[in-house]
């Protein structure tokens, strides 16, 4: 997967957060959300109709007003998830939450890997679960962009501190020269939807790079002489990933415009 590839939530979000309706958009959705996957299929908890796959339950979904965000949990951090599905989405790192006339829902993305390292391929299944009401639990823990914007600026100082700290750049070279280029700012060419806030777009741009950096920065324990130091830069590279992750859902949730 490459480095700066947002998570399939956060471009579903994105996406099916736009207003308008009709095959157009949605094949739009399709092609941004699915990039190189196979057709991506979905299954349900509940009992009756079950969308065969994303193509479906998009229409179904798309067809009248709606309120949607993306949630990037991790273990220890359900940051936002449900409760009812918080384990299955810190497994998977995120979930999409969707509020319809007809109710709530999460969407929790199971991936499998097949081909080789030259040839990867994705089979993606999302499974839908019925949720209590989630958008006023949400909004207390989430904060608005302008805060996740200040959150990834300090985030961004912890990181270099935490990079120094690694050496990074004398216990592998290939991957300083890869942090130098993230950090750098090169354009990460997202199918977002047309028009999007580009506030909105700054602060996906950042948190993705941040990401990026930590899990390259985590690759190895670099010039680590003892299992304190160890601790003390995964620690500091956590908290970089946790601030990341949150920006990167705030950027999909609905919120009051920001002054």
């Amino acid at each position: 997967m490459d480095s700066l590839t947002l998570p399939r939530s956060v471009l579903l979000a994105l996406w099916l957060a736009e207003p308008s309706p009709g095959s157009g958009p949605v094949q739009r959705l399709l092609d941004a959300v699915q990039g190189e996957d196979e057709p991506h299929r979905v299954s349900t908890t509940d009992d009756g109709d079950t969308p065969a796959s994303l193509a479906d339950l998009v229409a179904v979904w798309a067809s009248g007003p709606r309120t949607v965000a993306a949630v990037l949990p991790a273990p220890g951090d359900p940051a936002g998830a449900p409760a009812s599905v918080a384990g299955a989405a810190q497994e998977a790192g995120e979930a999409v939450l969707v509020s319809t006339v007809d109710g709530d829902w999460a969407a929790v993305p199971r991936v499998q890997s097949f081909g080789s390292v030259y040839e990867p391929g994705y089979l993606v299944t999302w499974q839908v679960s019925r949720v209590p009401a989630w958008q006023n639990a949400l909004v207390g823990q989430v904060g608005t962009l302008r805060e996740a914007e200040r959150e990834l600026t300090g985030a961004l100082s912890r990181a270099t501190e935490a990079l120094t700290s690694l050496d990074v750049a004398r216990w592998r070279e290939d991957a300083a020269e890869q942090i130098a280029a993230l950090s750098a700012g090169a354009d990460p060419r997202w199918s977002l939807p047309p028009g999007m806030d580009q506030r909105r777009v700054r602060v996906l741009t950042q948190a993705a790079r941040l990401r990026a950096i930590v899990d390259l920065a985590t690759g190895d324990d670099g010039a680590a002489v003892n299992l304190w130091q160890v601790d003390q830069r995964s620690t500091a590279l956590r908290d970089v990933d946790r601030a990341a992750r949150r920006a990167l859902a705030v950027a999909t949730h609905p919120a009051p415009p920001v002054r």
